[in-house]
């Protein structure tokens, strides 16, 4: 209770939550202590803690390249406030963070503690594994870092992370001290934690070090870049088979469906470069927006911030192999559709490479498309399409007989009621709008 009456009574506490970067925060009345306190005697409730909602829980391994650095920035930021305010953050991992569309909010209330004189910073080695060096294994190696924070909650630990540099790398910023020294302080004093703190203490370590260290890692991080990968999606506007009247009529047809009510959720099921996503956005309170593309979904992110959008929360995610549950119990980190299902999913240019270019059959999709229990706007290109006869190149010929219109309509119609359709201009896509039966 005395770290949150710290908290609560700083001026970080109003300047942060005022600016929408600490989740806003209050405690309840004694009733619920009370009712708490009776469903856990064991635990020594003293207040319960009230939390602004957010609308949608995600993951850093679901993040873009910017968004993970924002995250980061955002951590050292709230970390060098509190030292003024001498308070701490005693952790430091994103998965404290969450967003309101390109907004970060830290969630964690509980990090915040009363700095203890002479402590050196508790969350750097954290910082390091879940924020730095992913970002810098995108950055100086050119490597996704999501597939590394999904296989390990801990992140990149100083040693395995310093076995991917030779000394060459060592002078490029942040390599030497954050990686080369640390993996070798860390063999050398790895059981000694508790020991070197109080050494440390002795010797009249000083918070001014941890401030430096602070300033010097934002700075370090803002000049970061991504080394972006070549992505056929990136000028998709200037070299997709849609013709200026079938881009018109497709708009216009989510634009009706989107406009028939309000709606607390929608899904962007690969979104590419958001235009859909903001069509839904206009007659939803939140939409996530998911492509695949790393480098799309950074632009958009990008373009969203920019924007000042705290409505559509871009997504990196592989529909095909998305996130699962990990975690204690696998209950820590849920599955997409565990953490919130839609009142719309739109599943626009998405069908076709779901089911020829990762061989998931028409069935199957239709199926998990049911189980999101939605309202649905599924576009279907035929064979005949451009885009199609492209994916269909690559294969052998007798391969996915079952891809065809009339195949779709009658695997849809089973488990959906299509309530419109209209075929593009072209005469190769058709789009529906279907309800659950």
């Amino acid at each position: 209770m005395a770290e949150w009456e710290a908290l609560s009574t700083s001026e970080i506490f109003d300047r942060f939550t005022a600016s929408g970067e600490l989740v806003r925060t209050w405690t309840t009345d004694d009733d619920v202590v009370t009712s708490v306190q009776e469903a856990d005697p064991s635990g020594g409730w003293v207040a319960v803690l009230d939390h602004e909602p957010l609308p949608f829980v995600s993951y850093p391994y679901e993040w873009p390249f910017s968004m993970l650095k924002d995250a980061a920035l955002l951590q050292l930021k709230l970390t060098a406030a509190a030292l003024a305010d001498d308070l701490t953050l005693k952790d430091a991992s994103p998965y404290n963070i969450q967003w309101l569309g390109s907004q970060p909010v830290f969630i964690d209330i509980g990090s915040f503690e009363r700095a203890r004189e002479g402590e050196p910073w508790l969350g750097y080695r954290q910082f390091c594994a879940l924020y730095l060096y992913p970002l810098l294994l995108e950055a100086y190696r050119g490597v996704p870092f999501q597939p590394w924070l999904r296989g390990s909650v801990d992140g990149i630990s100083p040693t395995d992370f310093r076995e991917l540099f030779s000394w060459r790398d060592s002078m490029r910023p942040g390599m030497l001290r954050d990686v080369f020294l640390h993996a070798r302080l860390e063999r050398r004093y790895s059981a000694r934690g508790g020991e070197l703190r109080r050494e440390l203490r002795d010797a009249g370590f000083d918070k001014r070090l941890v401030q430096a260290n602070l300033s010097r890692l934002t700075k370090l991080v803002s000049r970061l870049r991504s080394r972006e990968a070549e992505s056929m999606w990136r000028d998709y506007e200037s070299t997709c088979t849609y013709s200026d009247a079938d881009t018109a009529a497709k708009e216009a047809f989510v634009r009706r469906v989107v406009g028939q009510r309000r709606r607390d959720r929608v899904w962007d099921l690969g979104c590419n470069d958001g235009r859909y996503s903001l069509i839904a956005s206009e007659g939803a309170a939140f939409t996530v927006a998911i492509d695949s593309d790393a480098p799309v979904i950074d632009a958009l992110y990008v373009a969203l911030q920019k924007a000042g959008n705290r409505t559509i929360l871009p997504l990196l995610m592989d529909l095909a192999d998305p996130s699962p549950s990990i975690g204690w119990r696998n209950r820590e980190r849920l599955t997409l559709v565990d953490r919130g299902l839609p009142d719309l999913t739109l599943c626009l240019a998405l069908v076709h490479h779901l089911s020829i270019a990762r061989n998931i059959p028409l069935r199957e999709l239709v199926d998990w498309l049911l189980s999101l229990r939605c309202e649905l706007v599924v576009e279907f290109p035929a064979r005949e399409d451009p885009m199609v006869r492209r994916l269909l190149a690559a294969k052998r010929e007798e391969s996915h007989p079952d891809y065809h219109r009339e195949t779709f309509e009658e695997l849809l119609g089973d488990r959906f009621e299509i309530v419109d359709s209209l075929e593009l201009p072209s005469g190769t896509r058709t789009l529906y709008l279907a309800r659950p039966r």
